[in-house]
Parts: structure tokens; sequence; C-alpha cells
């Protein structure tokens, strides 16, 4: 996990410095945060044999593809339809056909990217590491627009405008056609924030961000603000111990958008009242996904959990991952699927975590949360492979 420092704090070491514009920033390249200091101290904890694969559930691998890597880039994959649109790092977009792995189109942008991927099916946006938002279409580029701070979350793109949520806190609109500027809402940032993706979704007519560790609705017409739920509060004696990023991905079933905070916890909020449902003590640093019933998230250990979705109660654990690193999950049917830094993606049974099938890429580890389009199962792996897996 790495993060960037917003503002002067005393020297923390060992750092690299990073300087953009408007924004002095300190990356804490490679740390992670765990049960173990911040620092180091203890060798990573080794995880538990998996044992034979007994597949319970059908799944089959149907095609392959290839990107350039996607190491060091906070990668959404976004999936609409039968299409899907990934990035690397260094720049190259492509949209998929989900039913053959086909390219539907493929652009090269010449420069390194910060975040990716936001599209809508018609406009596709990236935003790359001189902090230049750029827009396609079909993978022509339309326009790049300067912005003033880094960005690590991916774009959203909709309602023919495109929303951008930046390191500094700031959230601004562009008008997907022509690149201008419709409006920009500022806060306060915090010393610390995640160099990765944060929350940023469009809840019916109203755009829900996450902001420290608030979702936040704002109005996308002016960027007004609704209304605000708190789902952590800082704590601790320093600044990375009172860290609370909410970070992507989230899930949303109608009004109710279920979210975690880094390290601190995980819960649910009625958007269409602003109000906090429920939020429980989570030590996770990945999102979450799940349906009406359940939510399901990855613990820092390697612990995979369900939470009741109606109150967050606890429905279930599993330690059989411990210690692996793991991605956000995604819930697919009969099963919850998280892939690991082996590039093992497992397929856990959502009832009570037990094992369904476990699939193979090429070793290089999972890249980003895998995702579903035209009944596939999408997932990158760091190397820039993508595997499209599909039930017998």
């Amino acid at each position: 996990m790495r993060f960037v420092l917003t503002s002067p704090l005393a020297p923390l070491s060992p750092l690299s410095i990073l300087r953009v514009k408007r924004v002095a920033s300190v990356l804490l390249a490679g740390a992670v945060l765990s049960g173990c200091s911040l620092w180091g101290g203890s060798s990573k904890p080794v995880p538990a044999d998996l044992g034979p694969n007994v597949p319970v559930l059908g799944v089959r691998q149907v095609w392959t593809a290839r990107i350039g890597s996607v190491a060091g880039l906070p990668l959404d994959i976004h999936a609409a339809g039968h299409v899907v649109t990934v990035a690397s790092a260094d720049g190259v977009v492509v949209a998929l056909d989900a039913r053959s792995g086909a390219d539907l189109w493929r652009t090269s942008l010449g420069e390194p990217l910060s975040a990716g991927v936001g599209s809508d099916g018609k406009w596709t946006a990236v935003v790359s590491r001189s902090n230049m938002l750029v827009a396609m279409e079909a993978g022509r580029e339309l326009w790049r627009k300067p912005l003033q701070a880094q960005t690590f979350t991916a774009p959203l793109v909709a309602g023919n405008r495109i929303f951008v949520l930046s390191a500094d806190r700031s959230v601004a609109a562009y008008d997907a056609a022509t690149g201008r500027r419709l409006w920009t809402q500022s806060r306060p940032g915090e010393p610390l924030v995640l160099r990765q993706s944060g929350v940023l979704l469009a809840v019916g007519d109203t755009l829900v961000v996450g902001l420290s560790g608030r979702l936040v609705g704002l109005n996308p017409d002016n960027g007004s603000v609704r209304w605000e739920a708190p789902l952590a509060s800082a704590r601790g004696t320093n600044d990375v111990e009172r860290l609370v990023d909410l970070v992507g991905r989230v899930s949303r079933v109608g009004d109710s958008v279920c979210a975690r905070s880094f390290q601190a916890s995980v819960g649910c909020v009625n958007t269409a009242r602003g109000t906090v449902a429920w939020t429980q003590l989570a030590a996770g640093t990945e999102g979450i996904h799940g349906n009406g019933e359940l939510i399901f998230g990855t613990e820092s250990n390697g612990a995979v959990l369900a939470w009741r979705r109606a109150d967050g109660t606890r429905a279930w654990a599993s330690d059989r991952l411990k210690f692996r690193k793991l991605t956000a999950p995604l819930l697919l049917g009969r099963s919850v699927v998280v892939g690991d830094d082996a590039g093992l993606l497992h397929l856990l049974s959502r009832d009570d975590g037990g094992p369904l099938n476990r699939l193979t890429t090429d070793a290089s580890g999972i890249a980003a949360a895998p995702v579903v389009a035209a009944d596939t199962l999408v997932a990158v792996t760091r190397n820039g492979g993508i595997y499209g897996f599909r039930p017998d």
C-alpha cells in the first residue's frame, strides 16, 4: 500500500519525493499495512497450503488477451453489457468483447496513467501521471484537460459528463463532448491519502463520493452538497493511524450503498435520506461487493468475511485464504470470487465461504477486482494478461 502526503509533516523515513502541480507528495513506496508494524520487523507469514482443487462449480477458461503491464496502476476494470474496458500503466487503453476476448478498439495515449478506466459505453476516460484528464470515443482521443492535483480514482462517465475525484479531495465535472469544466467542489484535505481507487458513483440523480471517512452526496449539476454520512472517524496518534479514506469497490442495491473505510470499518448508507444504516469494525484495505442480503469483503490478513446487509451482523468468516493478498470480491451467482497475488482466482460459496473452484492465470498476481460481462468472468493480471472464464 502506498500513501500520498498532501501537506508537510515531520520527516518520515524511508521516503521518496514526488512533486506535482500544486501538491507536494511523499510516497511511502511499497509500505503495506497489516497486523505488523508499518515499517516491518517480522517476516511475512506463509499462507497455508491450499491442497488439491476439487471443482464443485464447473468453470473453464474461454479466451485470453493481453495489454501492457498494469503494475503500479490503481486499475478499475469497466464492464458494461458485453464490453470490458481496461488500461495499462503505460497508457494503452483497450475495449474487448467479453464474449470472445477480441479487441473492439485499442489505442495508445503515449504516456503513463495514474487512474483508469471509466466509461459509459460511448465515452471513455483515464487520467495520466502528468495530471491530464483524457477523454476518448471509440478509441479516438477527443480532448485532454489539465487537473490541479494527482488522481488515483478512475473517472466516472455518466449523463454526458465526466466526474473526477482527485487526491486533494476535490471533485470536478466536465462536459464529455467538449471537455469544458462545469464545476468543481473543494474541501480541506487530510495530510495523507491513499494511492488507490476511492469511491465515485452515480445513485439516481445524486453523485456519491468518498471524502475522508464519509460518503457525500453531491448535486451532479453544480457540485453542491446534499448530505454527508460518516462511516469512520479518524483515530490514533499519527497521520497513518488516522487515515480513514473510503476505498472502491462498493456494493449498491437501490438506495443502499455499502463501502469500506481503509483499515477501519465497513458500513452501509441510505442514499435517499443520507443516513448511516450501520457500521462494523473491519481491518481490510480493499473494497466490498454483495447483493440485497449479504455483503462480502477481504481483510488485510486474507480472511474473507460476509455481513448481513440489513444490520451488519456477521454471517460467516473464512480463513482458508489467510495470508494471501486478496483483491476486493465479486459476487457472481452462487460464488464469491477473489483474486490473490499468486495469480489465482478463488470461487467461494456465498452461503458459507466453502471452496467451489480455483482458477489459474499467469502467476503474476491479480491486479484488480474481477468483473463479469456477457456471462464471462474477467480478470486482469499485473503482467497484463486478460482472462475470460465461463461456467461449463
